[in-house]
C-alpha cells in the first residue's frame, strides 16, 4: 500500500472526487481480480465508496465535487487497504451486491452474485416458457437473489428457495424480508431435493456449485473469501448436476422446465454425455454454460439410461 499512501489519502483527499481518482488509481496498482459485479478498477471503486457513503451508484457527477469528513474519507481508506491487502471482494467490505438492477445483502455465508441466469429472468425466459410460471422453484439458492428477482418479475408465482446451508438461507430470509416477499418466497433447507417435498414446479432454476476440486485451488485469492460449499461440484464439476437430472422430473409439472447453470463444467458434461440434446442458451451479455430441458426431454433421457451419474 506504499504507493497508494494512506496517510496522505485521508489528510489530502477531500472530496468524493479525490477519493474516487485515487482509489481508481489504487486498485490500478494492485495485484486485484475482478468478477464479483465488476470487471474494471472504476466500477470496483464505484461500488467501494458510494455505499460506504450511504449513496446509490446512480448519482449526478455533480457529488464528486462535495467534501467529506474525516471520518468519511477514513472508512473509504480502510475498506481500500482490506480490498488490497486482503484481496476480499468488495460486495463482502459493504455488504452490498446487485443482481438484475436489485440490491441484496451479502456476506461471506454466501457467493456474490454474478450467474449469467440474471439475463433471462429479466427477460421472463422468453423463448423458453410458453406462459408466465405459478410455481417456480430455485435450487441452491444462496444469497436468494434468483429466487426473490423471479418473485418481482412474475407477481403472481410463488418461489420456494432451497438450499442445504443454513448460513445462506439465513442471508436469503434477510434479502426476503428486505423485499417483503415472506407470502410468495419460502426458504427451504434440503440437499438438493433429498428433504423436499413433492410438488410439480412451472419453472426450476439451478445454479448448483460445479467447480472441479482442482481448480478451487488454482482461483483468484479474491474466491477464498467466498464458501467453497458454493463451488465444490465433485469430480468435473458435475456430481451434483447428475443428482438434480435424475431427480428434477418428478418435480416438473408435464410442461415444467429446468433451466441449469453449469458454466465452465459445459465442456466436460458434453463430453460425457455427448447424446443428452442440451438447449444450450446464447446470452447477449456475456457468461455461458447455461441450458434448458423440458420435462419431457428429462424423462426421455432417463428411460434410454443416457444419463451417466459420475
Amino acid at each position: 500500500m506504499k504507493k497508494c499512501m494512506l496517510n496522505e489519502a485521508v489528510n489530502d483527499l477531500r472530496t468524493i472526487g479525490d477519493m474516487l481518482r485515487w482509489s481508481v488509481s489504487c486498485f490500478a496498482a494492485a495485484d486485484l481480480h475482478y468478477g464479483h459485479g465488476t470487471d474494471n478498477p472504476w466500477d470496483e471503486a464505484i461500488q467501494l465508496i458510494f455505499p460506504t457513503l450511504y449513496l446509490p451508484l446512480e448519482i449526478s457527477d455533480i457529488v464528486f465535487s462535495a467534501r467529506l469528513t474525516y471520518s468519511e474519507r477514513q472508512s473509504i481508506v480502510d475498506r481500500v487497504e482490506h480490498r488490497i491487502n486482503d484481496h476480499i471482494p468488495v460486495a463482502y467490505l459493504t455488504n452490498k451486491a446487485w443482481f438484475c438492477g436489485y440490491e441484496f445483502y451479502v456476506d461471506e455465508r454466501v457467493l456474490i452474485p454474478r450467474s449469467p441466469i440474471a439475463e433471462l429472468i429479466t427477460q421472463k425466459f422468453s423463448g423458453i416458457l410458453n406462459k408466465e410460471p405459478e410455481c417456480v422453484l430455485d435450487m441452491c439458492t444462496g444469497s436468494g437473489c434468483i429466487a426473490i428477482v423471479c418473485a418481482l418479475v412474475f407477481p403472481h408465482a410463488t418461489v420456494d428457495a432451497v438450499d442445504i446451508s443454513r448460513d445462506a438461507l439465513a442471508v436469503a430470509n434477510k434479502n426476503i424480508d428486505m423485499y417483503d416477499l415472506k407470502k410468495r418466497v419460502t426458504p427451504i433447507y434440503s440437499d438438493l431435493f433429498d428433504e423436499l417435498p413433492i410438488k410439480q414446479y412451472d419453472l426450476i432454476v439451478t445454479n448448483p456449485p460445479y467447480v472441479d476440486v482442482d481448480i478451487i485451488k488454482e482461483l483468484p485469492k479474491e474466491y477464498h473469501h467466498e464458501p467453497i460449499l458454493g463451488f465444490l461440484g465433485g469430480d468435473h464439476g458435475l456430481t451434483l448436476l447428475f443428482r438434480i437430472l435424475n431427480n428434477v422430473a418428478q418435480y416438473l409439472n408435464i410442461n415444467g422446465i429446468l433451466v441449469c447453470e453449469v458454466g465452465n463444467s459445459m465442456n466436460a458434461l458434453i463430453t460425457s454425455n455427448p447424446d443428452i440434446p442440451f438447449n444450450w442458451i446464447e446470452l447477449d451479455n456475456g457468461g455461458g454454460g447455461v441450458f434448458f430441458l423440458t420435462r419431457n426431454q428429462i424423462i426421455n433421457m432417463k428411460n434410454k439410461e443416457k444419463i451417466i451419474e459420475n
